[in-house]
């Protein structure tokens, strides 16, 4: 039977509200109180301090009336699982799938998205990854401003509806990978003050206030958390987890809270019998994020590498804004495409502080997880615009083949497999008070953004974040997949990722088999015996023929005296 507990260290009582009736928590030392009777599955209640207001339970599995409404007793014991055979895989390599569940469907839930996993596993797609599902303010958000981060958001559905996800992913051959945040909580409805000290002035991030992880009652507080991740990766049978920006976990404690949660998860996988890993966004371009606790390192198993989306986008579009400033020299694609990071100490101009590392010569490029679209590369934009809206499907066809043949392990956003002409949005649903403060603090990010470099002369405007069309108009519409142009991008894709999967030399992680030119507006990059010739230029361009059959192409090239020429964009692939 499901059970109460909860860590009040300041408090004199901790009671729980169960229709009506006050049933006092026993203390039961070092701050902690735990309910003396056992009660059923689905029952709600909430949580008193010392009397105060009624408050959810910082552990609740389940919130069915959002973050400010009672909590619900859930036993994961119920869930039903079909998935007993399945041990999990080795992730580093296998091609990755970010979808939002709210948008990924027209019905926006758990149950909707099993009816799409056929589509990715005909895709060839090896891991599932949803983006952060804890609850959050009103109907639609992206999650990463989540509350009661033990439960999910109630629009998605319910815990069993959840598993029942996990549980399709693993039948279809696919592994299964939750975002969480564990940097900051959302500013609606988060109560973890109220019960004990979470945050600390000690540290600041841009949300404010820390998590306290390396203060007084740091160790209830990092216990929070890995028993959160302990949850989805036991209870829920996810393969991976995706930490959000770990360089905002500030942690002065000579055993860093990454590297705990790394050496914690690695021992549930042994008792568990299965293969687990943990996936970090870091921008600090450091090795130590996937190097091994025993040598010193945080213990991640992969990172996300955005440079190299940055160098690529910047070669495709000649964007200059904001960040993309520092990626304009030419030698930046070779830098990103062979060895990964591009800012490795350097003074730049948008953020000139110094920092990164070069990545050591013997680490597989499988640790670093890359992209040419992502939630926040899209969403982030003025107009939340895909690069299918400047760029031609050839051209498009050149940056997919670029990510999914690299050395490293490639990742895709819901819809780019066809090229998709809905936008990304960034999408709230906050309360009279604070919702227009959402647009307010948007429109000052872009106050500062060169738009002309980015869209011309076209006129253009941010949506509205708390509009809910804002939300609708981020919906995938899964007609154009019908479509021959969008239908012949997937089918290119497709095709991709099935020659990753059976090419020794494209689906190997060593770097040092990998060379990349560049001149201008065309160039090659070799994988071992395989080699990717490509060009985005809008005339002819000219190229030297590696060896090898052709075996795969968008815009086959000719192939006359030694040379590949291509007449426009186009991509092929020699074996």
């Amino acid at each position: 039977m499901p059970s109460i507990a909860v860590w009040a260290p300041e408090a004199e009582s901790v009671a729980a509200v169960v229709e009506g009736r006050e049933i006092t928590l026993e203390r039961q030392g070092d701050g902690r109180f735990g309910l003396p009777e056992t009660l059923p599955a689905g029952t709600r209640y909430h949580l008193r301090v010392d009397g105060g207001m009624d408050l959810p339970d910082p552990r609740s599995m389940c919130q069915p009336e959002g973050p400010h409404g009672p909590s619900e007793l859930v036993d994961p014991a119920s869930f039903m699982w079909t998935d007993a055979d399945w041990h999990g895989e080795d992730l580093a390599g296998k091609v990755f799938y970010e979808l939002h569940v709210g948008t990924f469907t027209d019905e926006g839930t758990f149950r909707a998205a099993i009816g799409k996993l056929d589509h990715l596993r005909t895709l060839g797609v090896d891991v599932v990854e949803l983006m952060p599902i804890a609850p959050m303010p009103g109907q639609r958000g992206w999650g990463y401003d989540g509350v009661s981060i033990y439960a999910i958001h109630h629009p998605y559905g319910r815990p069993e509806d959840l598993a029942a996800l996990v549980d399709a992913i693993h039948a279809r051959g696919m592994s299964a990978c939750l975002d969480v945040v564990y940097n900051h909580f959302g500013p609606d409805g988060n109560y973890l003050a109220q019960f004990g000290p979470y945050f600390t002035s000690r540290h600041h991030t841009p949300w404010g206030e820390a998590l306290n992880l390396d203060g007084d009652g740091a160790a209830h507080v990092r216990r929070y958390l890995i028993d959160n991740a302990v949850q989805w990766l036991r209870d829920y049978h996810f393969d991976a987890l995706r930490l959000d920006a770990v360089p905002h976990l500030r942690d002065g404690s000579r055993y860093h809270f990454l590297a705990q949660l790394s050496d914690e998860v690695a021992q549930l996988g042994r008792s568990l019998g299965r293969r687990l890993t943990l996936i970090a966004e870091s921008d600090l371009n450091d090795p130590a994020m996937v190097t091994p606790t025993a040598a010193g390192g945080f213990g991640m198993d992969m990172q996300w590498a955005d440079d190299v989306h940055h160098a690529l986008h910047v070669w495709l579009t000649d964007e200059t804004n904001a960040y993309y400033v520092d990626y304009t020299d030419r030698e930046t694609m070779r830098q990103a495409f062979e060895h990964g990071f591009v800012r490795v100490g350097q003074e730049l101009q948008f953020d000139p502080a110094p920092r990164g590392l070069p990545i050591p010569d013997g680490m597989s490029g499988h640790r670093f997880v890359v992209f040419d679209e992502n939630h926040d590369q899209v969403g982030n934009r003025l107009i939340s615009d895909r690069p299918s809206r400047k760029l031609s499907p050839c051209v498009l066809a050149v940056s997919r083949a670029l990510i999914l043949l690299s050395h490293y392990t490639p990742m895709l956003f819901m819809g780019e497999e066809w090229g998709t002409s809905r936008p990304f949005n960034y999408f709230t649903d906050h309360g009279a008070e604070l919702g227009p403060l959402i647009k307010d603090g948007r429109e000052a990010e872009f106050a500062t953004w060169d738009l002309a470099s980015v869209y011309g002369d076209e006129p253009v405007s941010m949506p509205d974040p708390q509009s809910e069309a804002a939300f609708l108009d981020s919906k995938l519409d899964w007609a154009e997949v019908a479509e021959p142009d969008h239908r012949r991008m997937f089918n290119f894709v497709r095709d991709l990722i099935a020659l990753r999967r059976s090419d020794p030399d494209l689906a190997s992680g060593d770097r040092s088999r990998t060379e990349f030119h560049l001149a201008g507006d065309a160039g090659w990059m070799r994988r071992g015996q395989a080699t990717v010739v490509f060009s985005i230029a809008a005339g002819p361009r000219e190229l030297p023929a590696p060896r090898g059959d052709l075996v795969l192409a968008w815009s086959a090239p000719d192939l006359t005296d030694g040379k590949v020429r291509f007449d426009g964009p186009g991509v092929a692939v020699f074996r």
